[in-house]
């Protein structure tokens, strides 16, 4: 299929509700076309990588066109200014986190747009920068103390942006580092509660939205990194936990009477 053909199948693959619901995240309904996520995750799976169809799609300014593009880019291909001026393109945060997750942290060199991007004015480019520390946190297993260390330093010295689609990333972040073990969980803690005491309006955001996480994690068997108590598997791990406390302790005091 070439990029013409793809349009036309969309098209056909359109509701007015995922078109409604696309126009709601601020995208111009000129730019819509009205197709889930799934659907493009399908057709990009038939697709062959190509650059010169991604960009092809890219350019037809269609958003999901634009989600389809960055599914089927050969990554390994594109230039630092090309990706670059792939997010200048950016007007939603949706496309921006597709655009990290599934492409740019995926690079050897993510580290370099994180730098780039962190004091940029650019809208997307602050938030990639953020979501993509988030992904390193997630997704780096063997990531190491002077990385967090930068990351932790460039959260506090660029979080000061009102704009909320920044604020929630760098919430994000700062919440992701913070799961990757309590060493980590611990600075970024004091981190939290810094801006919560001498940081400007956002950033005292920040921290209220990260400490209600960071101060609720623990550690389930079986998972490297720390969930919060509050999410469904914590809860799970909570309750099984209480419950083998409460046999323990019942199983003990049975010998007890016995002796």
């Amino acid at each position: 299929m070439n990029s013409v053909e793809i349009i036309e199948y969309l098209r056909e693959e359109a509701t007015e509700k995922y078109k409604s619901n696309i126009v709601k995240m601020g995208i111009p309904e000129r730019y819509c076309i009205g197709v889930s996520t799934a659907t493009l995750r399908n057709l990009a799976k038939q697709l062959d990588k190509s650059n010169q169809l991604a960009f092809e799609l890219w350019h037809t300014n269609y958003h999901e066109a634009r989600l389809l593009a960055v599914l089927l880019f050969e990554r390994k291909s594109l230039e630092f200014c090309e990706i670059d001026n792939l997010m200048e393109d950016v007007i939603s945060w949706d496309l921006c986190d597709h655009l990290c997750k599934n492409l740019i942290i995926k690079l050897p060199n993510y580290n370099e747009y994180i730098s780039e991007w962190i004091t940029s004015n650019h809208i997307y480019k602050k938030r990639a920068a953020f979501t993509l520390i988030a992904s390193a946190a997630i997704h780096d297993k063997r990531i190491k103390q002077d990385t967090v260390t930068l990351y932790l330093k460039l959260i506090h010295e660029h979080s000061n942006y009102e704009h909320e689609h920044i604020k929630k990333a760098a919430s994000w972040a700062l919440r992701e580092v913070g799961k990757v073990d309590f060493n980590f969980n611990e600075e970024a803690l004091l981190l939290a509660h810094e801006l919560l005491e001498s940081g400007n309006k956002a950033q005292v955001w920040i921290a209220k939205d990260a400490i209600k996480e960071l101060e609720t994690v623990i550690k389930v068997e079986g998972r490297k990194r720390l969930i919060s108590s509050k999410s469904k598997m914590g809860m799970e791990a909570y309750n099984e936990s209480n419950t083998a406390q409460r046999k323990n302790v019942a199983s003990a005091a049975g010998c007890s009477c016995a002796k």
